[in-house]
């Protein structure tokens, strides 16, 4: 708009030397047009001869962790530049990449960044924009720069040294024939070495009497396989107004966790304490959940199946249509005499208790994490639930928006006849 106006006035003044014949307005119409010509001229130069380069430390982060990326900007030119602006158009929040610098010739600047991973999902860093303008303040120019990298930002997990499934699922279980690459207790068969096996699987007793190198097959160990059944309908998952991002972030810098006072983050976080709870005690742990897509993860104890829960919980929302009664009843087939059940809902529908029951009835094992929807603004009443599910014997746990997890996950409220 200065620009404009300073072109409009030396119109003006054309105009006003013409119809006067007097020199200075002529004097003066070519000074306002030799300065709009060297504001911008300028304002371009601070913007040419810049090349701009990111580094990200991690492209996975967790909530409660600080992500950091590094931010350099090089002056190709000997001229300098008296200032520029970068701005990064990140949707990570909390993110605030900004900064203005003086460039002299022939260099560079590093800004290290540091931002506070608060919400779990997948997101973009960048891409980012440049900005400048002349001494006079005539013209500010912008230049984009597609510089993106992209950031996938786990869900939260907490300690939960005091949770146990039921004594009666520790104890069930049966041989499983199926090799595997992990070395078990149960040795299943013995063959011949093949480049790429492990030296530590080498049988020298088979292997003396043969002649040959021969190795061992291993099965995995006859134990119970436990499925996280992760309710994600959307008409039961309640949220309350989040009023303290600021102090969400600031909670993370310092090391603290702060979730959202949504049924649908207790939930994910839920089960990712759980798998990462249960593979430490070297369960086949799986997930099922129906949100805005079908997702399933057959049970296995690698150290690499935390990661694929983590991935999945964190791209995974409260969208879905398929109420619990339903995806039991469809993934049924799944859970079998020697399973157990870890069910994650705020559901009050009485019908996905009467399909449990039935599971129960056919051997497997369940226990319930119920979350109260009422204390994360929902209007229906839990207690018809609890009352249903305190006459089927099933330990149930309870949590409340603003419950700490560990405590909350440290004694079921109802358990099982004989556990006791």
């Amino acid at each position: 708009m200065r620009a404009l106006g300073l072109l409009a006035l030396a119109v003006a003044m054309f105009f006003t030397g013409l119809a006067t014949n007097i020199s200075f307005f002529y004097y003066l119409t070519y000074v306002l047009l030799g300065l709009l010509v060297v504001a911008y001229l300028w304002a371009w130069s601070n913007l040419e001869g810049l090349e701009l380069e990111r580094e990200s430390s991690v492209t996975r982060a967790q909530v409660g962790e600080t992500a950091r990326e590094r931010l350099t900007i090089y002056n190709l030119w000997v001229i300098p530049k008296l200032w520029v602006e970068v701005r990064d158009h990140s949707d990570l929040p909390s993110h605030g990449l900004g900064f203005v610098s003086y460039l002299p010739g022939r260099s560079r600047r590093r800004w290290t960044v540091r931002t506070p991973c608060t919400q779990r999902g997948k997101w973009t860093l960048g891409p980012v924009s440049v900005h400048s303008g002349d001494p006079f303040g005539i013209f500010r120019l912008a230049k984009h720069v597609d510089l993106t990298n992209e950031l996938i930002v786990y869900p939260a997990t907490v300690e939960l040294p005091r949770f146990q499934l039921p004594t009666a699922d520790l104890l069930g279980g049966q041989d499983l024939q199926q090799r595997t690459f992990h070395v078990t207790p149960n040795v299943s068969t013995i063959r011949q070495y093949v480049p790429g096996d492990s030296f530590n699987r080498i049988h020298w007793r088979s292997t003396a009497r043969t002649g040959q190198l021969m190795v061992k097959e291993f099965e995995l160990d006859p134990t119970a396989d436990v499925w996280i059944v992760l309710d994600m309908e959307e008409r039961f998952h309640h949220a309350l107004p989040d009023e303290s991002p600021i102090l969400m972030a600031a909670d993370v810098m310092r090391g603290k966790l702060r979730l959202q006072p949504a049924s649908e983050e207790y939930a994910v976080t839920l089960a990712a304490s759980l798998a990462r709870h249960l593979l430490r005690l070297n369960r086949n742990v799986g997930l099922v959940a129906h949100g805005q897509h079908r997702e399933v993860i057959p049970p296995e104890r690698e150290a690499r199946q935390l990661y694929k829960i983590l991935e999945a919980l964190a791209m995974l929302r409260a969208k879905g249509q398929t109420s619990l009664a339903e995806m039991l009843a469809a993934e049924g087939h799944r859970f079998g005499r020697n399973v157990s059940l870890i069910i994650i809902t705020p559901a009050v529908d009485p019908r996905w208790v009467t399909s449990l029951q039935h599971m129960v009835y056919r051997g497997a094992r369940s226990s319930v994490v119920f979350i109260d929807p009422q204390s994360f603004g929902g209007w229906r009443d839990p207690a018809p639930i609890l009352a249903q599910l305190a006459e089927i014997r099933l330990p149930v746990y309870q949590v409340h928006n603003g419950d700490q997890l560990d405590h909350a996950l440290a004694e079921p409220e109802l358990t099982p006849k004989g556990s006791r």
